[in-house]
């Protein structure tokens, strides 16, 4: 058996890192393994693998036609990648108008809304709510940030779910929080007969 070409070892290790993160643009990865971008699209190509915007697509598409507890609509963000009652990925751009006019800085509801969302979307229930949210802003975040939140469901108890958000900015961690959800034995909505 002959030992692996240099471009086969290359090919190999631009297929893990994409498989570890699969965010990374091309020029990451030409910094990553040390090539040049154009080297990575040949590589890219030969192995099959989408440029990011596609694989970003395709990835939201399959998370969303997972979802159970919470609606597509519901989301805050845009779901990327959802393993029910495991982890969930959600990616957010931050805009001008989500900024506090007079530091620039984001408003932390819209960084709460995302991770709460998420934490919902991975619960494996026909519908859940949040019974207690532990949250921790950890440096500010001003327009243009692109914010990526994982969820990773820690435990499980009977009907209740401790899950950890952490969110970040490029590699910077910029806000956590801890939720305990509540799953729910089926959706209600409360109508006008409800009431009556």
């Amino acid at each position: 058996m002959s030992a692996l070409t240099k471009k086969q070892t290359r090919q190999q290790r631009l297929q893990q890192e994409l498989e570890k993160n699969p965010f990374l643009t091309d020029e990451h990865l030409a910094d990553i393994l040390e090539v040049s971008i154009q080297t990575i699209r040949l590589d890219r190509l030969a192995l099959g693998v989408p440029e990011l915007r596609e694989r970003t697509r395709h990835m939201a598409i399959e998370a969303q036609e997972k979802l159970q507890a919470i609606a597509t609509e519901d989301i805050v963000g845009q779901l990327i990648d959802l393993e029910i009652g495991q982890n969930g990925i959600s990616m957010m751009q931050v805009t001008p108008e989500m900024v506090l006019k007079r530091t620039g800085v984001a408003r932390g509801h819209y960084m709460f809304a995302q991770a709460n969302s998420l934490a919902l979307a991975v619960i494996d229930a026909p519908a859940a709510l949040t019974g207690i949210a532990n949250i921790k802003y950890k440096v500010p975040v001003y327009s243009g940030a692109n914010l990526v939140a994982r969820a990773e469901v820690v435990r499980k108890t009977d009907n209740k779910y401790t899950i950890w958000v952490k969110t970040r900015n490029n590699n910077q961690e910029v806000f956590r929080a801890k939720f305990l959800i509540v799953s729910l034995p089926a959706e209600r909505k409360n109508t006008d007969e409800d009431r009556n």
